[in-house]
């Protein structure tokens, strides 16, 4: 479903990836780790046609990125940024209906089907009491569950997400990774999403991700299944820290 061959990328004189190769495996949960600055977004923005490489081609099944019309391109890739955030005052059950926007056609309005996707989608994310709430009204995790929502409406193959539960409280971090893990969100024609998110914390993405693709430096340290790239040598190396790993989780070394 999505390739990188030989991507890099600069911005100005600072090359921030260098030379990345990976085929993402389809429908399962890619977890994009390493510390601040090492090219995680961009990569995540790559992916998402938002940027395009100095060098090296982003295939998002089978095609170049950029070959894809905005609509296209819309039906299949949807994107959870870092920072929740809205430039409208729409209500949030209104900005959940802009998911389905790659599906409608010019004056055409929204269907049932459209209303009932949304419901459900904010339904699952735990935002269909707030979907008569403005944001201003709603708390930053309250808008990012909602953002989460509209990008589940899209229903797209693929799901990029920068973040997507760091502004949380621990009870919606672990409810969101765990229906990323059951596949309860779907793609369109009903099959579970091959999803790509960038997380900091170490447990969550041992215990809900398949696999991991280790950025250190700009370049891929290490990509493959989860369990044999999240060693206490890979930590120590990207992150600087001293970590043991015991009965399935990370413990730091503080």
């Amino acid at each position: 479903m999505i390739g990188l061959q030989d991507i890099s990328i600069s911005y100005g004189r600072r090359e921030i990836l260098h030379d990345i190769s990976a085929d993402i495996a389809p429908q399962r949960i890619t977890a994009v780790m390493g510390p601040n600055g090492c090219g995680k977004t961009t990569l995540l923005r790559l992916i998402g046609g938002l940027l395009q490489p100095t060098a090296g081609r982003v295939l998002v099944d089978g095609r170049d990125v950029d070959s894809y019309s905005a609509r296209e391109l819309a039906q299949k890739v949807a994107f959870v940024r870092q920072h929740a955030q809205t430039d409208f005052d729409f209500s949030a059950f209104e900005t959940v209906l802009m998911g389905r926007n790659p599906y409608q056609h010019h004056l055409q309005n929204e269907s049932q089907e459209d209303w009932d996707i949304v419901e459900r989608c904010m339904r699952q994310t735990g935002t269909w009491e707030l979907r008569l709430a403005k944001p201003a009204q709603m708390s930053g995790g309250e808008l990012q569950r909602v953002m989460i929502a509209r990008a589940l409406a899209q229903q797209t193959p693929v799901l990029l997400m920068d973040e997507p539960v760091s502004n949380l409280d621990i009870a919606h971090q672990i409810d969101i990774m765990r229906q990323l893990k059951s596949g309860e969100w779907k793609a369109a024609d009903g099959e579970r999403k091959t999803v790509l998110i960038v997380i900091h914390d170490l447990n969550l993405a041992l215990h809900f991700c398949d696999d991991l693709l280790l950025l250190h430096e700009g370049r891929c340290l290490y990509h493959g299944p989860m369990a044999e790239g999240l060693t206490e040598e890979n930590i120590k190396k990207v992150y600087g820290v001293d970590a043991h790993v015991a009965d399935g989780r990370i413990v730091l070394d503080y």
